[in-house]
């Protein structure tokens, strides 16, 4: 899993700047204090995210061992706990 540093060093160099606004009231760039902000946000929602889908595939993973050393399939499992 990759470290909050990373992230945020992945995040700066695709995004090197954020400015905020749209077409009709045109753009605002963010002060620096207001990117890094919204750089270690973001960072701390990927790395949210990455744990979610490893946690995930963790239970998935024990799952199907659980299922092979049963010696049965995920559909006659459900027709046990029906």
């Amino acid at each position: 899993m990759p470290t909050k540093k990373a992230i945020i060093n992945e995040l700066k160099l695709e995004f090197p700047s954020l400015r905020i606004g749209d077409d009709n009231n045109g753009y605002t760039d963010l002060s620096a204090d207001e990117y890094e902000t919204i750089i270690d946000k973001w960072a701390d929602a990927k790395l949210a995210k990455i744990a979610k889908e490893a946690k995930a595939e963790a239970q998935a993973q024990a799952k199907a061992e659980l299922l092979e050393r049963l010696g049965i399939t995920e559909d006659e499992a459900k027709l046990l706990l029906a």
